[in-house]
């Protein structure tokens, strides 16, 4: 006989064989290894992942808050959850939603705050939270997304903080923002810009001619440049930016060897011994998404 429809499955997608709902109380009722077991295994029910969300042992608690399959009824709680690294383990989760990225953009701890800059499931929304917080390291990794709306890469341009102007000159592809970037006053954001690819011709030749050799040094060893500032900085009056045309991969040979007998030995001795390959050319870094190295404690699967 056909079973009725309605009979078919429960709210909670229970177990469809005969039995595995006794085998799951028999996990939530023994030791820790055997619940974390549950807590990992593919085919445990969304009512049963709830139940875990709400176990003893924090170890536990993380795995229900990784797992992308978790509902919101079990991760929900988790957002509020004593342990950091439970928080945690929510904040990367992309199966969070945005109400609950808003709340952990706001907690406590700086490693969940972080980590939720990492989320894919980030929206505007998060973002706009994310710009407002005074964690500069927030609004650092806000500064570094791909996904960073006009208006609020506009406010991030005046931000308080050099580093955090300094990581969205790096990393913006908005041609407005890097204009505006380019009059910044203070060198470190200019050398940020001089390491971002996304810079046309014309705002690389403004800024081979920057005042601080840091930023100069900077262009030549992250990026292209035309023939015509190349031989500016192959006679630039900094040894700094000098050793950046000699060692860099993007000057082509021949304007290398015209510093082999430059007044600075070291200089000419980079240039005389110059292989390609055999120096590692700054880039731009991926964006910090805040990952920790030595997570957790001994002793954890025991809690």
């Amino acid at each position: 006989m056909m079973t009725p429809m309605g009979e078919q499955q429960d709210v909670g997608g229970t177990d469809r064989h005969r039995g595995s709902g006794t085998v799951a109380q028999e996990a939530t009722d023994g030791g820790v290894e055997a619940r974390l077991a549950l807590a990992q295994a593919p085919g445990t029910t969304h009512l049963t992942l709830i139940d875990l969300a709400a176990d003893p042992s924090p170890v536990v608690r993380r795995a229900v808050a990784s797992r992308p399959d978790a509902p919101a009824q079990a991760l929900r709680p988790l957002t509020r959850d004593h342990d950091r690294e439970v928080r945690e383990a929510v904040a990367r989760n992309p199966s969070t939603s945005v109400a609950n990225l808003l709340r952990l953009v706001r907690d406590a701890d700086r490693w969940v705050r972080w980590a939720v800059a990492g989320n894919p499931a980030c929206d505007t929304s998060v973002r706009r939270a994310m710009v407002q917080t005074a964690d500069k390291e927030l609004r650092g990794l806000l500064a570094e997304s791909r996904e960073l709306e006009p208006e609020l890469a506009a406010r991030l341009v005046d931000d308080v903080s050099p580093e955090v102007r300094e990581r969205l000159a790096a990393h913006t592809h908005d041609p407005e923002v890097i204009t505006a970037l380019l009059a910044d006053r203070t060198a470190r954001v200019r050398k940020g810009l001089a390491r971002n690819p996304r810079t046309t011709a014309a705002q690389r030749g403004a800024l081979a001619a920057d005042p601080v050799p840091d930023v100069r040094a900077a262009l030549v060893a992250a990026v292209a440049l035309d023939e015509a500032d190349l031989r500016r900085l192959v006679d630039d009056r900094s040894v700094q930016v000098r050793m950046a045309v000699a060692t860099s991969e993007l000057v082509p040979a021949h304007l290398r060897r015209s510093l082999v007998d430059d007044p600075d030995e070291l200089v000419a001795g980079a240039a005389r011994e110059f292989r390609p390959g055999s120096v590692t050319s700054p880039v731009v870094r991926p964006p910090r998404v805040g990952h920790r190295v030595g997570r957790g404690r001994s002793g954890d699967a025991r809690r």
